[in-house]
């Protein structure tokens, strides 16, 4: 196999893995506050909201360490071991205690960093300048995947329920641990490549990541990419994008976790309120795939870069968040077991509610892939680093965001994501046409990226 066809072997393996594990872990998340408010009852005290909001302030904090991680152990390992910390926050829920569950909490917020860092590595080490998008939007694509499969499940194994049994609830969770398992296995299909830099190597030698084996050489490369970290961070292209990514933490948080439970909330959408969560995430699904896709073919033949990409994003979400801000009541993400009887400024409509988790999707999906573009192009020599930041920035905002879940009514969730939205892609604009200038500047062809 040539070296271009082991590279897209490598993408195409990455995304099937990723694909396997947030089948298992996005449906977990989506119906986690449903499934522990059916909990309650119990001994178990724990909040899916709280969870989420340990996760992503772990995650946030991890890394600033996780480059120095991958430096050490290499990508591959690095992403075996955190899958296998992935399976167990997910079997958690086969028998949940408390303890269990906000420890769990905290090791996952550690591997998904670790995670995260090697996949940017991986994913621009096995790219060039004029693959970086079109794989951006192959990853992209498979790795939403996972919001299909996983919630269909949902769908029709929730039907008509009002509550969720606990053979319900373990017969879920078995299966989503086991499918977390095989997507971790597959990680050792990816083959290493003969010019893989390590994080934090400053020179642009063709050495194999993990190829020393001396451990003064292995603690030298983590200082580097610690330092490195720090360094681009302040950055002034990195911190206009730490605006938009900030976004994407926030609008994250919401389509992921706080309106699979607004919509469970609705009761008048009578019986299908539990299998309509499924659905939802059924349809963010399908809109993050087909953003994916098609960014990921169009990017070679695109002339304007990647600011249509990113402007068509934000009109989408601004659509769904209009269109749900008519249809949810106020008070979905905070209401009680009973879910609420309240109607915002339309009678609650399920196809209305479909269409925004679509849209919510697309516009997630135009974001994402355009900023793993831009990072893997900015940032080829150093992409473990640059990596972490983006997750750094993004995580800490999905924790904050976790966290004011509990406590906001609808309306101040959605204003927040509006203004940091808007600003999120005044300054992807500003980064994206300096690169643009500065690809000119030296005779590129400003399409190709």
């Amino acid at each position: 196999m040539s070296s271009d066809g082991k590279k897209l072997f490598n993408i195409l393996i990455l995304g099937v893995s990723f694909m396997f594990i947030f089948t298992a872990f996005q449906t977990c998340g989506n119906i986690a506050q449903t499934v522990i408010t059916n909990l309650n009852n119990t001994d178990f005290h724990g909040s899916g909201y709280t969870s989420m909001s340990i996760i992503y302030g772990v995650f946030s904090a991890s890394n600033l360490i996780s480059p120095s991680v991958v430096a050490i152990v290499g990508p591959q390992f690095s992403m075996v071991v955190s899958g296998i910390f992935y399976s167990l926050y997910i079997a958690v829920f086969i028998q949940p205690a408390t303890w269990a569950f906000y420890t769990a909490s905290v090791f996952i917020g550690i591997a998904a960093a670790v995670l995260w860092t090697a996949q940017g590595n991986c994913l621009t080490v096995n790219s060039d300048e004029n693959t970086i998008g079109r794989n951006s939007g192959v990853f992209w694509a498979l790795l939403q995947f996972s919001l299909f499969f996983g919630n269909l499940y949902i769908y029709f194994a929730w039907q008509g329920k009002t509550h969720i049994s606990e053979s319900d609830r373990r017969t879920v969770f078995i299966a989503l641990t086991v499918i977390s398992l095989v997507g971790t296995v597959l990680f050792f299909l990816i083959r290493k490549q003969e010019d893989t830099k390590a994080p934090g190597d400053e020179d642009s030698t063709n050495e194999t990541l993990g190829e020393s084996s001396s451990a003064r050489n292995k603690m030298m490369r983590a200082v580097a990419a610690f330092k490195k970290s720090i360094t681009l961070g302040f950055t002034k292209e990195m911190m206009l994008l730490s605006v938009t990514t900030a976004y994407t933490g926030l609008e994250l948080t919401f389509f992921s976790g706080v309106y699979g439970t607004c919509i469970g909330a609705v009761n008048r959408f009578g019986s299908e309120e539990k299998s309509l969560i499924g659905l939802s995430g059924i349809f963010i699904g399908v809109g993050e795939i087909l953003g994916g896709g098609i960014f990921g073919l169009l990017s070679k033949n695109s002339r304007f870069g990647r600011n249509p990409v990113v402007m068509l994003g934000i009109l989408v979400h601004f659509v769904a968040f209009y269109l749900i801000f008519f249809n949810m009541p106020n008070d979905a993400p905070i209401a009680p077991m009973e879910g609420t009887d309240q109607v915002a400024y339309m009678i609650p409509s399920k196809e209305v509610a479909m269409l925004c988790s679509f849209l919510l999707g697309l516009g997630d999906s135009c974001f994402n892939t355009q900023l793993l573009s831009i990072l893997g192009f900015l940032y080829s020599e150093d992409s473990a680093p640059a990596f972490a930041i983006f997750k750094f920035v993004q995580s800490i905002c999905a924790a904050v965001a976790y966290f004011y879940s509990n406590y906001f009514l609808l309306q101040w969730q959605l204003l927040i994501m509006v203004i940091v939205g808007f600003l999120g892609t005044i300054t992807f604009f500003t980064v994206e046409w300096e690169a643009a200038a500065a690809l000119a500047a030296r005779g590129s062809d400003y399409s190709s990226i």
